[in-house]
């Protein structure tokens, strides 16, 4: 019977990032909105998860996940789906390239993901003419790369429970 528990507690947390994707696609609050900035929590929590444990969370339930953020912000369809596909696809590569892993190295490598899915971002607000706050853009990227850390370290106690 406790094998049979602790089986069940590993299975739970191995289905946590997508059960935190959806939850946070669903919910409408992929930005922890504070006072004075915001924290995109959809960025961080695709490009950990595909970065250090990517069969848990596939590119179809990023993809998915992103329409559904879409209709809820009532942005054109596929727009957010393309800027977490392209977070993904940063963290693929840094996947593949990187020997070692570490807060530091996957905190600097965030920078390119976050540029290229903010390019992304703004290629498809403008060219489906919808206006664009762009320092609204520039200080919720940057503080959502001074938040990394925090989450990265949550994400890792997650990750070091799933181990067996």
């Amino acid at each position: 019977m406790a094998y049979i528990y602790k089986q069940l507690k590993f299975r739970f947390f191995e289905f946590l990032p997508v059960l935190f994707l959806f939850f946070i696609s669903f919910n409408g609050n992929s930005l922890i909105d504070l006072k004075f900035f915001t924290i995109n929590v959809h960025y961080i929590l695709v490009y950990f998860w595909v970065l250090r444990r990517p069969e848990s969370l596939g590119y179809g339930f990023i993809f998915l996940s992103g329409l559904i953020t879409d209709v809820i912000y009532g942005l054109p369809l596929g727009i957010n789906a393309l800027t977490l596909l392209a977070i993904a696809a940063v963290a693929t590569y840094v996947r593949v390239v990187t020997v070692r892993i570490t807060l530091v190295n996957d905190w600097i490598s965030f920078i390119p993901a976050i540029l290229i899915a903010n390019f992304v971002y703004f290629l498809s607000l403008y060219f489906s003419d919808y206006t664009i706050d762009y320092f609204f853009l520039f200080k919720n990227s940057i503080f959502t790369f001074i938040f990394y850390p925090v989450l990265w370290s949550f994400f890792s106690i997650i990750l070091n429970i799933t181990k067996y």
